[in-house]
């Protein structure tokens, strides 16, 4: 873990801390204000089963069977069987980057003391999380409606001791691991079990997941644009920003300014100010501002929602104070459609950012468009150069135009039609990161087709900002002068983009892209 600690506020985490958690472990806790608010909330749980009145999910059955009143002697077995039934999930295990923004809001969540449970429950979720206890949590099993059930069971089932958690990189019996950390598994009490599987925080991880991936994912392809654009001796001026102010596209405007800085004071721009019979550019060149634009500003809304979502509380039922009584109401706050929609929204992002990329690649290959050698290579014919490459970036942009179908307007009924609409939010956003890395490869190949282009017009330079980006890549991949193995290349080069390398070197025209 980093040495810099996160006091987690509920109700009032940012943006900036979730990327944080997102992007590396850092000690956490919880601010000393949350915890009496917490006992409170689980006293009245405690009353609730004193009093012996019957309340959904803290002493009677879940779903269809919640009419079945439960024995106050049964109420711990109860809720432990719910999470061992309910853990039912299949496929890959989800990233500890996944997992630690899951733990993070659940513990967030629970903290705003709504849902009942004990102290002891979020001391333990902490003690896991500053431990590096990463639940093994499967990837599929929810249809983002009664919350997450099936992976937040996963979750829950590492705070009992029971399955497998990844412990120091490795996958290890939860029982061994919580031994090894001096923690203790718990005895569910009555509602907890349900307050922590009952919620969306696994649909809102994999959706901020897929948010970071995308702001990762516009940062690199303005930066990648932009060289492509040096490469085909493309024009600037559709970037005046006269032309974008007058639409008034908040998002339109403000990619115009980085595209403007981008490309100031390239001497392969001024060699064909004066005597280009060229009128206008092709769309990926021209439109660069309008695409990305566009995608810059569904990018922000769906982080606006995923951040309401990461703050809220989801799970049911929920403990309100009316006077001096404590009321039980059940509602539907674990149904994810915010997020799925906000997945859908950034579905489309990550689809058109590779897209228009895509086509970028296709024009620098083309000689009768780029002016370049065709397929950017020497000798072609004996050399094939990127011929294939593209290819390559074709079949992946196709591929994610299906898979930006919206996952929001799928439903099917579970639970003998009593949960009969499902937001489908977990497979909305769990689907984001495949684009994303279909994306990140198409990106990488058109930095490595921009370079290559770039090459090609020395002496001449680039514009200082893209100069520094240009030795970066070249500071990893060579020259392509002849064929050669070219799959590393193109990893290296997607490697760059996933991990925000691109526009390092001139962040701060990106400020405004990470609120």
């Amino acid at each position: 873990m980093t040495t810099t600690a996160l006091t987690l506020k509920p109700g009032a985490m940012t943006l900036s801390e979730l990327r944080a958690v997102w992007t590396a472990a850092a000690p956490l806790a919880l601010a000393a204000e949350a915890w009496p608010v917490i006992e409170a909330s689980a006293a009245a749980v405690r009353a609730i089963v004193a009093k012996g009145d019957a309340a959904y999910g803290i002493n009677t059955g879940f779903g269809l069977l919640a009419k079945t009143r439960i024995p106050d002697d049964k109420l711990e077995q109860l809720q432990r069987n719910l999470i061992l039934s309910h853990s039912v999930g299949t496929g890959e295990l989800l990233s500890d980057a996944v997992c630690r923004l899951i733990m993070l809001m659940k513990i967030g969540s629970l903290a705003r003391g709504y849902s009942g449970v004990r102290p002891l429950i979020i001391e333990t979720l902490i003690a896991l999380y500053n431990a590096g206890i990463m639940p093994a949590i499967p990837a599929k099993g929810s249809v983002g409606a009664s919350g997450d059930l099936a992976p937040l069971s996963h979750m829950t089932l590492a705070m009992l001791g029971v399955g497998d958690v990844r412990f120091n990189g490795e996958i290890t019996p939860a029982a061994e691991a919580l031994k090894a950390a001096g923690i203790a598994p718990v005895v569910l009490a009555a509602k907890e079990g349900l307050a922590l599987i009952n919620g969306t925080q696994v649909s809102a991880a994999l959706a901020l997941h897929g948010l970071f991936m995308a702001e990762r994912l516009l940062e690199a392809g303005m930066v990648s644009g932009a060289l492509s654009l040096d490469a085909a001796k493309g024009s600037d001026a559709p970037f005046d920003a006269r032309v974008h102010e007058v639409r008034g596209q908040p998002g339109q405007i403000a990619a115009a300014s980085i595209y403007r800085q981008l490309v100031s004071d390239s001497a392969i721009r001024a060699s064909h100010l004066v005597g280009d019979e060229r009128v206008q550019d092709p769309y990926c060149l021209r439109c660069q501002p309008q695409v990305m634009g566009a995608c810059w500003d569904i990018i922000g809304n769906a982080a606006r929602t995923l951040l309401i979502e990461a703050n809220a509380v989801t799970d049911n039922p929920l403990l309100f104070k009316d006077g001096e009584l404590s009321v039980v109401v059940s509602g539907g706050n674990f149904h994810a459609e915010p997020v799925a929609f906000a997945a859908d929204t950034l579905a489309l992002a990550i689809a058109e950012i590779g897209s228009i990329s895509e086509r970028r690649i296709a024009l620098l290959i083309d000689a009768t468009l780029s002016g370049l050698p065709p397929f950017l290579v020497r000798e072609p014919g004996l050399n094939s150069g990127f011929m294939i490459a593209h290819v390559t970036a074709a079949a992946l942009a196709s591929e994610n135009k299906s898979l930006a179908h919206p996952g929001s307007v799928d439903t099917i009924p579970t639970s003998a039609n009593q949960e009969d609409h499902v937001s489908m939010a977990t497979y909305a956003a769990r689907r984001l990161d495949d684009m994303a890395q279909n994306t990140a490869v198409i990106i990488g190949i058109e930095l490595l087709a921009a370079a290559q282009g770039i090459d090609f017009h020395r002496p001449l330079t680039t514009s200082p900002h893209l100069e520094h980006v240009h030795a970066q890549l070249r500071g990893k991949v060579p020259v392509y002068d002849a064929d050669r193995f070219f799959a590393p290349d193109i990893e290296a080069a997607k490697g760059m983009v996933m991990r925000g390398e691109l526009s390092a070197s001139c962040k701060d025209l990106f400020t405004s892209l990470h609120p």
